[in-house]
Formats: structure tokens, sequence, C-alpha cells
């Protein structure tokens, strides 16, 4: 039981700093396609960005993980079926990011995809916070 509190508690304080990244990347996609002059915080976003990632991706991992170790299941919870899904949306993320971040150049599609997909991926850990504690609770 520890061990999935202490799951929660980690992707818990997550996602303030997902909500800072997406906020940064708002500032960017109000440069590029609305024409408002903001500063980017490029390496900020990025950096943040890649922790804010690898932490989820470890919690999907690790949640599952733990989930079998205890229960001998996966994904019978909509909670870890919810995870699942936001592992493609983690890795493009990790991806796409770390692509425009070493080939720096002047892009408008792949900003936007890469923006729409994480406001996705933020969707989803917002309802992995009301599942999470909904799962929690029924133990």
């Amino acid at each position: 039981m520890r061990s999935l509190l202490l799951h929660g508690l980690i992707q818990c304080l997550t996602v303030p700093f997902a909500f800072y990244v997406l906020y940064l990347g708002l500032k960017r996609f109000g440069s590029l396609h609305l024409g408002r002059h903001e500063a980017f915080a490029w390496k900020r976003h990025v950096v943040i960005g890649i922790i804010v990632l690898s932490v989820l991706l470890i919690g999907a991992l690790s949640g599952m993980a733990l989930v079998y170790l205890r229960w001998n299941i996966y994904l019978v919870t909509l909670h870890g079926r919810i995870g699942v899904v936001m592992i493609p949306f983690i890795l493009f993320a990790l991806i796409s990011g770390l692509y425009m971040d070493q080939r720096k150049m002047r892009r408008i599609a792949l900003p936007l995809i890469h923006g729409v997909s994480n406001l996705v991926l933020v969707l989803l850990l917002l309802s992995q916070v009301v599942t999470g504690w909904i799962f929690l609770s029924s133990l």
C-alpha cells in the first residue's frame, strides 16, 4: 500500500510542473500563431519538460508493475488504462521535443502538433489524479 501511495504522491507532485511547462509552451504558441511578441524560455521548457515526461513515463510503468506485483493483474481499472493511453503521448512529446531542441529552425506544424498532443496529455494527467484518488479510496 505504501508503494501505491508513494506512486500517487510523486505523480501528483509532477502536476504543477506539467502546468508550468504547458504555460511556457503557450507563450511559444502565442508568438508563433497569434502574432504576440513574448519571450520563450526555451531551455527551461525543455529541461523541465524532460523531467516531467520522464517522471510520468516512470510512473506509468511503475504503476503497472506495482499493481501486477500486488494483485497479479494488469489494466483492470480505468486509471491503469488511461496510464497506458498516456505512454504514446509521453513518448511523442519526448521525441518531438528533443528533435526540435536539437535541430532548431523555424517551424509551424511540428510545434503545433507537439503542443496539442501535450495539451491532451495534461488533460489525461488530470483525469489520472481523479481516477487514482478513486482507486486508492476504494482499497
